[in-house]
Parts: C-alpha cells; structure tokens; sequence
C-alpha cells in the first residue's frame, strides 16, 4: 500500500517557527543585548576604561595565557586518546573511553576542591613545595592545572567518533607502501581529522576561557594575580559596579560569539568538502 508523504499545515510551521524565535530571542539574544546594553549605558569612555583597569588587563591576560597553556595541551592529549581508542584493542580501553568523560560528570568546584587537597598546605605535596618555595595553588599554576582538568574531554570527544568511523584502511595501506608512522599520521590520518580537530579545539578554547568554578576554588581571588576574566566580572559584579561588570562581560559575550562563528565556519566548509567528496565519487 503507497503511503503519502505531506507536510504540516503551514500554521503548523508557522507557530513552530514563532515559538522557537520567541525562545531565542527570550533567553538568548535579549540577556546577550543587555550585556551590552549595560556595559555601554555610561558611555564608550566609561566603557574603554572600565576594560583598561590595571586589573581588568590582569585579568584578561591571566586568561589568554591559560588558554594559551591549556589548549595545546589538551589537543596533544586528546589526538594521543583518540588514536589510541580508535585505531587499538588493548586491555583497559573502556576504562580509558570512561577517564575521559569524567570531568563532564564530576562538578568543576569538586575538580577545584581536589587541587586544593593535593597540593595545599595541608595535602601530601603541601610540605614539599613550601620546602622549595613552589606555589601552585592560589596562583597561576592552580588555575592551568583545573583548567586542563575541565576541558581535556573536549578535543578528544570529537575525534574518537571520527577516528572510528575512518578506519584502518588508509593507515594500512601507507604503511604497506613504505610510509613511516609521522607520515602516515600527517598525510593520511590528520587531512581526515582537520574538521573535528578544530572543532574540538574551538569548543576547548571557550570551555578554557569562560570556565569560572573549579578556577574560582584554586584561585584565591586575588586582584592584579590571580583573577581570571570571569572572577574579575564575579568580583565587580559583588561590588556593585555594574557598568565595568557587563562591560568585562561583553568581552567574554564577543569570546562566545566569535566562537559560535568559527563553528559555524567549520561546520559550513565540512559540508562542502564533503559533498564534494561525494560530488567526485558518483562521477566516477
């Protein structure tokens, strides 16, 4: 029996479409518009020198410089994972695939909280490094450490399925040709990989810049040294200074906004090389 396809009345499509916009706009684009809204509501100076604050540049620089440390770190670790999972059989392999995950499902203060007890005063590395006057929590090092810890799942969590789906084959067949490991790696097995591994890096960058609670225990709060961007904005939103509060904001609002671009962008490209690809295969 021929069954019959048809579409939605269009009042149907209409009032989804309504409903989904008055979402967004409700939740989404009306909290980002007052972000600037506020941060600009005394002025572009008030603006420029509330983001120029000896601190406000602290923090910002506290920021780039644990992304800067964390991002390569966790791309390394997460293509290493990923090839291991994906492309091995080995004792352990689900207890690894599990590790990985485990940062999303423990709280990012308990990720914090376990820095504090390991390397603290009172933890079993504590007396150690205040012997050798190495400080790591309440300073710089504590906020890279929990970092890392929060964000390494992400790079690898795109490229496991990939990898999978990629298979062998390729990897094989140069090897059979004579190819050594690197240069089966660069030109056979990272062309594949380029699209999930800078979609992986991307989502890392934004989780490392943004994230606010495992920092928010290891860092101490200490103005000008160890304030993350997101603190600052705790802290000068506590003071009631809320004009350098959402502008210090709208800075990590356009972080997001350049990050859901660059997405999209490598969402977009995929696509095109993909149906290429199959554009090609069916001529041939």
């Amino acid at each position: 029996m021929a069954v019959h396809l048809r579409s939605e009345p269009v009042w149907v499509r209409w009032t989804l479409i309504g409903m989904a916009l008055a979402f967004l706009g409700l939740f989404i684009f009306l909290p980002l518009s007052m972000v600037f809204i506020t941060g600009l509501n005394k002025g572009i100076a008030v603006y420029f020198k509330s983001i120029n604050n000896p601190d406000a540049l602290s923090a910002i620089r506290l920021t780039l410089i644990t992304a800067l440390v964390a991002v390569p770190l966790n791309l390394i670790f997460g293509v290493a994972a990923s090839w291991a999972i994906a492309k091995f059989d080995f004792y352990g392999k689900s207890f690894l695939t599990t590790l990985i995950d485990l940062p999303l499902s423990v709280s990012p203060v308990i990720s914090g909280l376990i820095y504090v007890l390991m390397f603290g005063a009172q933890g079993p590395f504590g007396t150690w490094l205040r012997d050798h006057g190495i400080k790591i929590i309440f300073a710089p090092p504590a906020i890279i450490l929990a970092t890392i810890f929060v964000t390494f799942p992400m790079v690898a969590r795109e490229l496991i399925p990939v990898m999978k789906a990629q298979g062998n084959d390729e990897e094989e067949a140069a090897l059979t040709l004579g190819a050594s490991g690197f240069q089966t790696f660069w030109r056979v097995t990272l062309p594949n990989i380029k699209w999930g591994l800078l979609y992986g890096v991307i989502l890392c960058n934004a989780r490392a810049m943004g994230e606010f609670g495992a920092v928010s225990v290891v860092s101490g709060h200490i103005r000008g040294q160890t304030n993350t961007l997101p603190l600052h904005i705790e802290i000068l939103y506590n003071e009631y200074n809320f004009t350098a509060a959402f502008a210090a904001a709208s800075l990590l609002a356009m972080l997001a906004l350049v990050t859901l671009f660059a997405k999209s962008l490598v969402e977009y490209r995929y696509r095109a090389e993909l149906k290429a690809a199959l554009r090609l295969e069916n001529h041939g």
